[in-house]
């Protein structure tokens, strides 16, 4: 059964629907300002592989991925730059879907843009006004009265009197507390008409936090089952998620809150300030799509990514080792079930989508596919790696269009330098085959004696 680490609960949870076999997965999307970041294509890649595996488990999925092209940052940029706002998103919301199409990411079953959903924006700040859960503030924003939503604080395990003393709260005279947010900004005389919205407050624009609560009720129902994003949305944005949403409909908002972990670069967390701040495109012009998607599976979403360029070596070399071992064979992906290493397979992606267990199941099937050549392991190995968006090209053209992807020995080549290594044994020529054992390593051979002989594994 799958289970979940569920960031509201704080534990793994046994995955089950609100409606048998259907799954509802709503995950927040880029801000459209510039070019997305090595983040990004964390959070696509993982919720891509999340959506693959509960389609795989026979789930009829709906996801949602949600599109912000309204807010500070874009009306900044896109006067910096005397282009139309509606220039600047289309601009890059192209270049988005580009980068995700060339790390393997399927488009989602809805992208929804916030400018789309002004009105049912507008419906929700109307429903927490009536349960007297939104004011209008001494610069006429429309806010939200945290303290009047009991469960504030539940997703981020933060108390109104840690918020209260913390940073992060704003120092604002208009409001009735610090700790209110804001649910709908009054109009700035020097913004352009473009951003303007009638409402029953007056003309403006909608605040951040909103936007999700409307666009994925709208598209998935008030209660739904998954709601992912980046840790960094934790609080105050996910924690706000839920104050609106279950404030304006009285019900559950969400049932599992998933969260990936942050990147960092060469252990430092990525920022522009450090100025370790890498765009897909950046990262792209060195390496491979595939492999940059390869790196961010072989850890568990969760956990920490660290970004180096040794790390993407790394992934470089472990990849072509897995299409190393299926050069010759040109079967169709196939998948049994019942065999051996799908069942373990499926035992790491049913544990809170264990990528990196699954990976190591992997390179033990390409293991025994370097020993045997059984085309069944290799229908098998490219059935499994195909459910996280990998090894879906042919072999020879990868290992040879990708630089630095070495294709390493042959099955015969080692197999006749074990040969060599037990003659030299033989001979009591210990320096002969050490140094055999070493180059074999060297190459990413892993030579294992026992007393019935010398095996050997890509290591």
């Amino acid at each position: 059964m799958l289970t979940i680490h569920n960031s509201l609960s704080r534990t793994k949870q046994p995955f089950v629907p609100i409606e048998p076999g259907r799954v509802r997965m709503y995950v927040c999307g880029m801000t459209v300002y510039d070019y997305c970041h090595l983040g990004h294509a964390r959070v696509m890649v993982v919720f891509d592989m999340v959506a693959r595996w509960l389609r795989a488990s026979g789930y009829r999925l709906t996801y949602v991925r949600n599109i912000t092209d309204i807010d500070d940052k874009i009306i900044k940029r896109a006067a910096e730059n005397n282009e139309p706002i509606r220039s600047l998103t289309d601009r890059f919301i192209a270049a988005m879907n580009e980068d995700a199409a060339a790390l393997g990411v399927e488009r989602p079953d809805f992208e929804p843009r916030a400018t789309e959903y002004v009105p049912q924006m507008l419906g929700i700040v109307g429903a927490l006004e009536k349960r007297g859960l939104a004011y209008v503030a001494g610069n006429q924003d429309v806010c939200y009265a945290v303290r009047k939503f009991p469960g504030y604080g539940k997703l981020s395990g933060k108390s109104l009197e840690d918020l209260r003393a913390g940073e992060r709260v704003d120092v604002d005279t208009a409001k009735n507390d610090p700790l209110d947010f804001v649910l709908w900004k009054h109009a700035k005389d020097d913004e352009p008409a473009e951003v303007k919205w009638n409402s029953p407050w007056g003309t403006g624009r909608p605040g951040w936090h909103i936007e999700c609560s409307a666009m994925s009720s709208d598209l998935l129902g008030a209660h739904f089952d998954i709601h992912g994003g980046g840790q960094d949305l934790q609080f105050p944005h996910h924690e706000n998620e839920i104050a609106q949403s279950e404030g304006a409909h009285g019900t559950t908002f969400v049932n599992y809150w998933m969260h990936n972990g942050f990147v960092r670069v060469d252990d430092e967390k990525m920022s522009k300030s450090l100025g370790n701040f890498f765009t897909i495109r950046e990262v792209l012009k060195k390496y491979d799509a595939e492999v940059v998607r390869f790196f961010i599976l072989r850890a568990h979403y969760r956990s920490p990514l660290n970004y180096s360029d040794a790390h993407l070596d790394d992934a470089r070399q472990a990849l072509s080792r897995l299409y190393t071992a299926l050069k010759g064979f040109d079967g169709e992906a196939r998948i049994d079930w019942d065999e051996g290493y799908a069942c373990h397979f499926r035992e790491a992606m049913d544990d809170d989508f264990g990528t990196p267990e699954a990976v190591a199941v992997l390179f033990d099937l390409a293991n025994e596919l370097n020993r045997t050549r059984d085309p069944a392991l290799a229908a098998q190995l490219k059935g499994l790696a195909g459910i996280l968006g990998l090894l879906r090209r042919d072999p020879v053209a990868f290992l040879q269009a990708v630089p630095g992807a070495e294709a390493g020995p042959a099955a015969a080549e080692i197999d006749a330098r074990i040969a060599d290594r037990l003659a030299a044994k033989k001979a009591r020529d210990f320096a002969l085959a050490d140094r055999i054992r070493d180059e074999l390593k060297s190459a990413g051979i892993v030579l294992e004696d026992s007393p019935q002989g010398t095996t050997w594994r890509r290591g």
